[in-house]
């Protein structure tokens, strides 16, 4: 599942989610500090790990 981060307008923190595709697409994400709603997504980076050995 992906990690996806987030800043609260509530709180103002910074909160980071493991959340499947259909759930961040859904939008109904609180946060996991004070439970507000009012949540903006912010650019991480990306990291992909590989079974193959090079």
């Amino acid at each position: 599942m992906p990690l996806y981060e987030f800043y609260c307008e509530k709180c103002r923190k910074e909160v980071s989610m493991t959340l499947t595709i259909s759930e961040r697409e859904k939008g109904k994400v609180a946060c996991p500090t004070c439970g507000g709603r009012e949540l903006r997504p912010l650019v991480g980076t990306f990291f992909a790990k590989t079974s193959r050995k090079s």
